[in-house]
């Protein structure tokens, strides 16, 4: 029976409370709450909101052929509000997943980080707060408005928004500052050890993570080449030809155009969201290979977890690039992949909690 035992200078450097340790829980906790917010849109909400703007576009031209422009004026307040819902939500689940990356780099770069303890915890309280309370802001947007605000330009959502983000602006300057002291000689030598490993694990994280980046990279590259010129002259064209259908008041051709464009748009947004989730995807990898050695779990365990990792970066991308040729099995199956990096990332928070001492410190574990 393994017991996932921790090198002693990971010790050192991981203290129960400590700025690093706080930082990977905090960061792997946000990246998985922001994927599970992004499941949760792409779900119940990604394809509603499509319609809904489809909707929007052919009751817009409907207005222009019959020159009406208060009709006009309604339909694109209808519109803004509902491409506010469905930026608010992505932005929510980007800067989520965002800040945990960031949160999981700053725990690496922790012993170069010339600053006392206690002041570096507090630059991590202040960056989790942030990362946390920013996309929680964001998310609200839409649904709180300008409700209650002393403001009348901007809502209480925004507000918490805003703040969060000077929390985070904060926290990047004191870690900036710490490094420059470290750079200027003004760093001591206690932590500067990092703990060193060479599993199977760690090894696979990172060399998959690689494999990933580079795909990513090489399926964006392929995509600028040979589709996104093209992409760009055909929505050029078809909104040319939607204003003269609407001006001709065609509304056939009016609502062919419509579905084209959302065509249009639906190919360029699943090629845009696999390269950069691969890409994304890979870079956790990375990261998280480097964070193995405060995972208190077994190397079979550890293994699984990488796996599932791994498999569910691949599923999630190739399956999101075939979900215009299988439509909504793909998307399905698109979210399963999604859930399995997740239960892998929360995998790996319970291995660190474990480290911590507060899930079965003492047991070994299969």
């Amino acid at each position: 029976m393994a017991s996932g035992e921790i090198p002693s200078t990971a010790v050192a450097t991981f203290g129960r409370m400590s700025a690093r340790r706080l930082l990977i829980l905090g960061g792997i906790a946000l990246v998985a709450g922001g994927m599970f917010l992004g499941d949760i849109f792409a779900v119940f909400f990604l394809h509603q909101n499509g319609r809904l703007q489809g909707e929007a576009l052919i009751a817009a031209t409907r207005a222009v052929a019959a020159q009406n422009p208060t009709a006009m004026k309604d339909i694109f307040a209808h519109l803004g509000g509902i491409l506010e819902d469905r930026g608010t939500k992505v932005d929510a689940h980007v800067h989520m997943i965002d800040a945990g990356y960031l949160a999981l780099l700053f725990a690496l770069l922790q012993p170069f980080v010339a600053l006392s303890a206690p002041g570096k915890k507090l630059l991590a309280v202040f960056f989790i707060t942030g990362g946390v309370l920013l996309p929680v802001g964001i998310f609200l947007i839409h649904y709180v408005g300008l409700a209650y605000s002393p403001f009348s330009v901007i809502g209480w959502a925004s507000i918490v928004a805003d703040s969060a983000g000077a929390l985070l602006v904060v926290a990047l300057l004191g870690e900036a500052w710490g490094l420059w002291n470290y750079a200027r000689g003004r760093g001591g030598t206690a932590e500067i050890d990092s703990p060193h490993e060479n599993s199977w694990s760690r090894r696979i994280l990172l060399s998959g993570g690689t494999v990933l980046v580079l795909l990513g990279f090489l399926h964006g590259a392929w995509y600028a080449a040979a589709d996104l010129y093209r992409h760009e002259e055909q929505e050029a064209t078809i909104l040319h030809v939607m204003i003269d259908e609407a001006a001709a008041k065609n509304l056939p051709g009016i609502a062919n155009q419509v579905t084209n464009l959302g065509n249009l748009a639906g190919e360029k947004a699943v090629n845009i969201a696999a390269h950069s989730h691969i890409i994304e995807f890979g870079l956790l990898a990375i990261l998280l290979s480097f964070i193995q050695p405060y995972v208190s779990l077994s190397e079979n365990w550890r293994r699984r977890w990488v796996k599932v990792l791994l498999m569910g970066s691949i599923i999630l991308p190739l399956f999101v690039l075939l979900e215009l040729k299988f439509g909504l099995v793909a998307g399905g199956i698109a979210d399963f992949g999604g859930l399995m990096v997740i239960i892998a990332l929360i995998g790996m928070l319970v291995g660190v909690l474990r480290y911590s001492g507060t899930l079965d410190p003492s047991g070994d574990v299969r």
